[in-house]
C-alpha cells in the first residue's frame, strides 16, 4: 500500500515558536496527541495499527473540542471571524465530515456484501456454481467502491491545492491557534488517506499516484507495498479470485473463504465504530465553532 508519511515537523516547528511562552495545559495535551500520531506513523500499515491510529485519532479531537472552549481560543475566533482562515478552518471541517463518511460508506458496502457472500455458502454448502456467483458479485462491487473512494480523495485533492492560506500576518497568538487546528486537520486527514487506501487494497494503492499530505504541507510520499497477508480486505480479494477462477479444489477452499469472510467482517465492524464515535466528535468541534462565531 502507498501512503503519506505522517511528517509534521515543519508544523511542529511553527507550532513551538509560535505558541505562547506559557501555553494552555490542553495546548500542550494536543501537541503531545499529535506527536504520538506522527511517532506511530509506518510506511504499511495493518488494521491494528490504523484502529489503533483511529483511537489515537479520537483522543486528538476530544482535546480539541475541549480546546474550543477557552476563552482564549473563543476570544481569537470572535476577533478574526471575518477572516479567510477562520473559513478555511470550517471548511476543512466540512472536508474531515465527507472523508469519514466516505470511509464509512466503503466499510458498509463491503461488510453487506462479504454478509450476502457468507449467506449463500451456509445456504449452499458445496454449491459451488451459487457461491462462484455471488463472489463474482462481490468483486464487482469492490471495483464500485474502490472508484468511490478514488472520487473522494480526488475531491480532497482538489480541496488541499485551493487550501493553502496562513494568517502569516496575523498576530502572535492568532496564527498559534490556526497552525494548530490546521495541524489536526493534516494528521486527520493523512490516517484517512491511509484507511481508504487500506480498503482499497494493494491494487487501489498502487493506482494512485497522489498523497493527500504532499499535497497539504510539501512533503515527499513513501511509497510501500502492502502485502495481502497483512490486509483483510486484500486476503478475501486474492481468495476470491483464486475461488472464481481455479477450477481446482473449490471445496477445499470454502472453510477457508468462509474463514477470511468473518475475519473481515470483525475488522469493519472495529473500523465502523471509532468512525462513528469520530464523526460525532468532528460535528460536535464544527458546532462549537460556528457558535462562537455567530454569537
Amino acid at each position: 500500500m502507498a501512503a503519506s508519511p505522517l511528517n509534521l515537523k515543519s508544523h511542529s516547528q511553527t507550532r513551538s515558536n509560535s505558541l505562547p511562552s506559557e501555553p494552555q495545559p490542553l495546548i500542550l495535551k494536543c501537541n503531545e496527541h499529535l506527536s504520538r500520531l506522527e511517532a506511530s506513523n509506518a510506511a504499511c500499515s495493518s488494521s491494528s495499527l490504523l484502529s489503533l491510529k483511529v483511537n489515537g485519532l479520537h483522543d486528538l479531537h476530544d482535546c480539541v473540542e475541549k480546546l474550543v472552549q477557552l476563552p482564549h481560543t473563543q476570544q481569537v475566533l470572535v476577533q478574526e471571524h471575518q477572516e479567510k482562515w477562520v473559513n478555511e478552518l470550517l471548511d476543512g471541517s466540512l472536508r474531515l465530515l465527507d472523508i469519514c463518511t466516505a470511509a464509512k460508506d466503503a466499510l458498509l458496502h463491503t461488510k453487506e456484501c462479504a454478509r450476502e457472500l457468507q449467506s449463500i455458502i451456509r445456504r449452499k454448502r458445496g454449491g459451488e456454481v451459487e457461491i462462484t456467483a455471488e463472489a463474482r458479485k462481490y468483486l464487482t462491487s469492490r471495483k464500485v467502491m474502490r472508484k468511490a473512494i478514488t472520487k473522494a480523495l480526488g475531491n480532497l485533492k482538489g480541496a488541499a491545492n485551493k487550501s493553502k492560506f496562513s494568517p502569516s500576518k496575523k498576530g502572535h497568538q492568532t496564527k498559534a491557534s490556526f497552525v494548530l487546528l490546521k495541524d489536526v486537520e493534516v494528521a486527520t486527514l493523512f490516517i484517512f488517506e491511509s484507511l481508504l487506501n487500506y480498503i482499497s487494497g494493494p491494487t487501489q494503492s498502487k493506482a494512485s499516484n497522489w498523497s493527500l499530505v504532499s499535497k497539504l504541507m510539501q512533503t515527499k510520499r513513501v511509497a510501500c507495498t502492502q502485502e495481502a497477508d497483512e490486509n483483510e480486505f486484500a486476503k478475501v480479494d486474492a481468495a476470491l479470485q483464486s475461488f472464481v477462477f481455479h477450477a481446482t479444489s473449490k471445496a477445499d477452499n470454502i472453510n477457508h473463504l468462509q474463514n477470511q469472510l468473518e475475519n473481515l467482517e470483525s475488522c469493519i465492524q472495529d473500523f465502523v465504530e471509532g468512525l462513528e464515535t469520530l464523526f460525532r466528535s468532528f460535528i460536535k468541534i464544527r458546532v462549537a465553532i460556528l457558535n462562537i462565531i455567530n454569537h
